[in-house]
């Protein structure tokens, strides 16, 4: 029969409802049994024992909030009873032992990537497009009309197509209703350049007005995006006057990797003799440069040369439990390889601190966590918010009552292996192992920081359906729940669901994503957000941010 409750941790005081339970119901778990005082929707908790006001909540091992009220034995845990609270932290010297777990069905595996000449290998081989400024974005999106739809990369030639049909059957008097959307999407053999995986536009509202530390720094990822391993070719788009210019962009790129040697091709428009030729020149310049880009060609790489982003979004009460925890298990495996995690979303590591600071074995990198952890925590607090406000009203509804019970559960992607560095935003992963990377828990924000710190594939975990990509690094989607593989199956990569059900074990689990991840990264398998041209891409202006 199939469990319905679970605890996450010995030391928990609530247990989760992995479906529907019903007020009254005796449920039993561990020899003991709990009489239900209230309905249990799946993925909320309810208490073991009866609390009094300012009693704990433990869950994941880890406190999560305190009674607001009297929580008799049996009841369930919900914004009007519990608020956030999470432990303080503080550098302790503890000696980490990781045991790793058995990677020998790995050991000898590769994946075919685009080898570049500082050592680094790509999953993918894209031509981007960099605008300096916002001023830029109308003549990116006239090249990216004019180059996806003739080259082969427009997702939207089907919708026209459908627009198409809804004004001939207006015209001819028919009814509209009949018209039904059946044109699939534009697939590789529609593509002119074949070893192209893509052109990628990063279009954005930075570069100028604002402070003047906003587009240094928005320099500094614009340069961590030409340099990515995933990227071939750039062409870059400038005004001519504003804050962010050519000439830091490109000082920021030669910091970053002085023996650059992709091809770069730099338009700006303030010296040219019309938009017309400025639009055209870049159009006629880039496509050389693809034509010698599709030149290059796959080779196999061990994994350890992999570079993994975590992230979830659209979290639900089994995020935790299924999703998560797999990624993690696979995110140690990738550990045990050689390869590089990058674990992000400061926001949402609120109430584990200590245990990744206990993980973190150079003294300089804990405190240069808790360093960037304190001050993000206290930008927030100075504008009124703060961490317990991150939670968002879906999280909430599907048993993500507080932050720490969120970010508790979110922590479980980067696995257990030991933290090997901490990094600010844009600050690359040069270091084999775990890394923690400084971004805010929001989505588009966050994954456009892993891509920054080099990540070449992301695993994306959701439990209630987030259509989120970026323009340089393949996402990968992972549901917590078989529902939502169903119901959102266009966004969706890897089920998890099984977890849940009982059919699959964490460890089972983990391993097929790694699996996935050697397809993907090998072009084997195409992430729906890649084929869907889901290319999100926000630059954080270090501003509060959840």
């Amino acid at each position: 029969m199939k469990q319905k409750v679970l605890k996450v941790h010995p030391a928990d005081n609530v247990l989760v409802a992995l479906s529907n339970l019903a007020k009254g119901d005796i449920v039993t778990y561990n020899g003991q049994e709990y009489l239900l005082q209230d309905d249990i929707p799946a993925k909320h908790k309810f208490v073991t024992e009866d609390l009094k006001t300012g009693d704990a909540v433990t869950m994941y091992g880890v406190l999560v909030g305190k009674a607001q009220k009297e929580i008799a034995k049996g009841g369930i845990i919900s914004t009007a009873n519990l608020k956030h609270a999470a432990e303080p932290y503080h550098y302790r010297k503890v000696d980490y032992h990781w045991t790793a777990p058995d990677v020998s069905k790995f050991a000898d595996r590769t994946f075919n990537g685009y080898h570049r000449s500082n050592g680094e290998v790509g999953t993918a081989n894209y031509w981007l497009f960099i605008p300096t400024v916002f001023c830029e974005n109308r003549n990116l999106d006239v090249i990216r009309e004019a180059l996806h739809n003739e080259l082969g990369y427009a997702v939207t030639a089907k919708y026209k197509r459908y627009a198409h049909e809804l004004v001939n059957a207006y015209k001819n008097g028919e009814d509209i209703a009949a018209i039904n959307l059946t044109a699939s999407l534009q697939n590789k053999a529609d593509r002119l350049f074949k070893n192209v995986d893509g052109i990628k536009f990063l279009n954005h509202q930075g570069g100028c007005g604002g402070i003047r530390q906003d587009a240094a720094i928005l320099g500094k990822l614009l340069a961590a995006y030409a340099n990515h391993p995933n990227v071939a070719g750039v062409t870059v788009l400038s005004l001519g006057c504003q804050n962010l210019q050519v000439q830091d962009l490109l000082g920021d790129l030669k910091q970053l990797n002085p023996k650059f040697d992709k091809p770069l091709y730099i338009f700006e428009q303030q010296q040219s003799q019309s938009e017309e030729q400025l639009i055209a020149e870049s159009i006629q310049k880039t496509f050389a440069g693809l034509v010698e880009i599709n030149k290059q060609e796959r080779r196999p790489a061990p994994l350890s040369k992999l570079c993994i982003g975590v992230k979830c979004g659209g979290s639900d009460g089994f995020s935790g439990i299924s999703a998560n925890p797999s990624v993690g298990y696979c995110s140690d495996l990738v550990v045990a390889l050689g390869g590089r995690i990058l674990l992000a979303e400061f926001p949402e590591l609120c109430g584990v601190e200590q245990n990744l600071i206990d993980r973190t074995a150079d003294e300089t990198a804990a405190k240069k966590f808790i360093q960037l952890m304190t001050a993000y925590s206290d930008s927030a607090l100075k504008v009124g918010s703060g961490f317990h406000m991150n939670p968002s009203p879906g999280n909430i509804k599907d048993g993500l009552i507080t932050d720490a019970i969120k970010s508790a559960g979110a922590a479980k992607k980067g696995g257990t292996s030991p933290v090997v560095d901490v990094l600010d935003y844009t600050e690359p992963a040069i270091k084999p192992g775990l890394n923690l990377v400084c971004t805010p828990g929001n989505d588009v924000e966050a994954t456009t920081g892993k891509a920054a710190s080099g990540a070449t594939l992301i695993l994306f975990t959701t439990g209630l359906g987030t259509p989120t990509g970026n323009p340089v690094c393949p996402t990968i989607k992972v549901s917590t729940n078989s529902n939502l593989t169903k119901r959102m199956n266009d966004i969706i990569d890897i089920d998890c669901g099984p977890v849940i059900d009982g059919d699959k074990t964490i460890e089972q689990m983990g391993e097929d994503i790694l699996e996935y991840c050697i397809k993907a990264a090998s072009g084997e398998m195409i992430p729906k957000a890649v084929l869907l041209n889901q290319d999100d891409f926000i630059p954080w202006k270090r501003g509060v941010s959840l």
